[in-house]
């Protein structure tokens, strides 16, 4: 196991394209930690600077406190999964998962017993004499993860690995490499852009936008407390409900609506100014129904029945922004066109600012 430290670390392909611009925490020794982030925001190209197979143009890299800029990928003590799987379709599972300790030397004995052991973690023992083909692509993944183990290595790393399998696979997957990283207690970095796998799997999240970190902390954290919109907007399904409007007064975390409803959010609104833009966030599933005389009145433009749960869409008489709010999936009489009353407690609402930053919680 091993910390990874980035120490202000850049990366440049041309003199006018920086992909990473600064980036500076670290990563302790035994976390899983996972990069999210939209397609092009510089996760994946980080992960590789960290595997060896991109070059770091400023900065310094540590691998458990060793600086790495300069190391060979084969001495950085990493194994990286990729999203590919990149099996050899000619040899078997247990041939695939012991090349690499086979092109370092290592003994015959050596390798079957930590093929061996790499399969039974992973539950592919009764695969060992199968070619790549005859497998599905769950199984073709956990020979990806399986050839990772078998090196031993400080630091794993996951470049989308669940990607191409469809969602009941993916939902597998992620309880296993939950369970796989309990039981190995290795560092585990993990670059992915869809947000669900980022809440489910993360000890802390890293979220990037344009090359730059924009918030770390523990999933809960970043979805209750989100430090801009951005971060407040890429993490969460449905999406947080946005709503523009501007402040009432001063230091007042009152606003108003454009359709003239009047809103409050328990946050410190000292730094706003009466008239400032500002937009209210909350999450579906604190939108919630409520009496005529204590709501506001809204419009169902959709209703979603998802089993355990009903997502109904509204709308607000002279607000732009629809609305969605998720209900038990008991929760009945509610159709297209029904005239509904909502209330968005003060004590879950975000607010934010002209340029996107969010005032702090007062109530947590």
């Amino acid at each position: 196991m091993a910390s990874v430290s980035f120490k202000n670390i850049s990366k440049q392909y041309t003199k006018d394209e920086s992909v990473i611009k600064g980036v500076d925490f670290t990563i302790e020794d035994g976390e899983f930690v996972v990069f999210v982030g939209p397609s092009g925001c510089g996760k994946s190209t980080l992960l590789r600077m960290v595997a060896g197979l991109e070059d770091i143009t400023g900065g310094e890299l540590y691998i458990d406190n060793v600086l790495a800029n300069d190391l060979h990928a084969s001495k950085r003590g990493v194994a990286m999964v990729f999203q590919s799987y990149a099996l050899y379709p000619h040899m078997t599972v247990q041939q695939n998962m012991g090349f690499a300790l086979k092109m370092a030397g290592a003994p015959k004995t050596e390798i079957s017993e930590k093929v061996n052991k790499a399969a039974d973690i992973l539950q592919i023992t009764h695969l060992l004499e199968r070619k790549p083909k005859a497998l599905s692509g769950g199984q073709r993944q956990r020979v990806a993860i399986g050839r990772a183990i078998v090196r031993d290595p400080k630091v794993f790393l996951f470049d989308e690995p669940l990607s191409n399998l469809d969602a009941s696979l993916r939902q597998n997957m992620r309880i296993e490499l939950s369970r796989l990283h309990h039981d190995l207690g290795t560092t585990m970095i993990y670059v992915t852009h869809d947000q669900v796998e980022a809440m489910t799997l993360a000890d802390r999240i890293v979220v990037f936008n344009g090359g730059l970190v924009q918030q770390i902390g523990k999933p809960l954290a970043l979805y209750d407390n989100p430090c801009n919109l951005f971060v407040a907007g890429f993490l969460g399904a449905p999406r947080i409900n946005l709503l523009a409007g501007h402040l009432v007064g001063n230091g007042s975390a009152e606003l108003v609506l454009a359709g003239g409803q009047h809103l409050c959010a328990d946050v410190d609104a000292a730094r706003g100014k009466a008239g400032d833009a500002v937009t209210l966030g909350i999450r579906p599933e604190h939108v919630q129904l409520a009496q005529a005389a204590d709501g506001i009145a809204a419009t169902i433009i959709l209703v979603e029945h998802l089993g355990d749960q009903i997502l109904v869409y509204i709308s607000i008489a002279g607000v732009a922004e629809e609305l969605c709010m998720k209900l038990p999936g008991h929760t009945s009489n509610l159709h297209y066109g029904d005239t509904i009353h909502v209330r968005l407690g003060r004590e879950n609402c975000l607010l934010f600012d002209q340029a996107g930053v969010a005032f702090t919680r007062t109530v947590l």
